[in-house]
């Protein structure tokens, strides 16, 4: 199949379902944040504690807030 075999309002409807899939991904609850956010704070407290760090050494490294 060539590019000029193909219809043009093929490819409209192509690239159009395409943004709605984008769009639809972009919609992201509070929940999720939340969620994502307690995921970093737990691998970053993993990651202090296999270097040997205190949480104190952590904070006066400014690792922690």
């Amino acid at each position: 199949m060539s590019i000029n075999s193909i219809d043009h309002d093929d490819m409209t409807g192509i690239a159009t379902s395409w943004d709605a899939k984008d769009e639809s991904n972009e919609k992201v609850t509070s929940k999720q944040v939340k969620s994502a956010e307690a995921r970093r704070r737990i691998e970053m407290l993993k990651e202090i504690r296999e270097s040997g760090l205190t949480l104190e050494e952590a904070r006066e490294l400014g690792l922690l807030h």
